[in-house]
């Protein structure tokens, strides 16, 4: 199982005033595809965004919104 966070961020950070979640079952996607998904689930389908990739999370900060993306896997 995939976990998808969606949050606010506050001087760069995240937040976590609010928080939307979503969850993308493991079906052998790439990063890309995930990356997909979870920015269409998140409503930034077509935003710009910079990638961090950590192991077994991936951050999206999309340029211009305050917001932070957070794609984790769950084992």
């Amino acid at each position: 199982m995939i976990k998808v966070e969606l949050t606010d961020t506050f001087g760069g950070e995240a937040n976590y005033s609010w928080v939307n979640r979503f969850e993308i079952k493991d079906e052998g996607l790439t990063d890309l595809q995930l990356v997909r998904k979870a920015k269409k689930l998140a409503g930034l389908n077509g935003v710009r965004c910079k990638k961090y990739e950590y192991g077994d999370l991936i951050e999206l900060k999309p340029y211009g919104i305050n917001v932070v993306l957070f794609i984790t896997w769950e084992y």
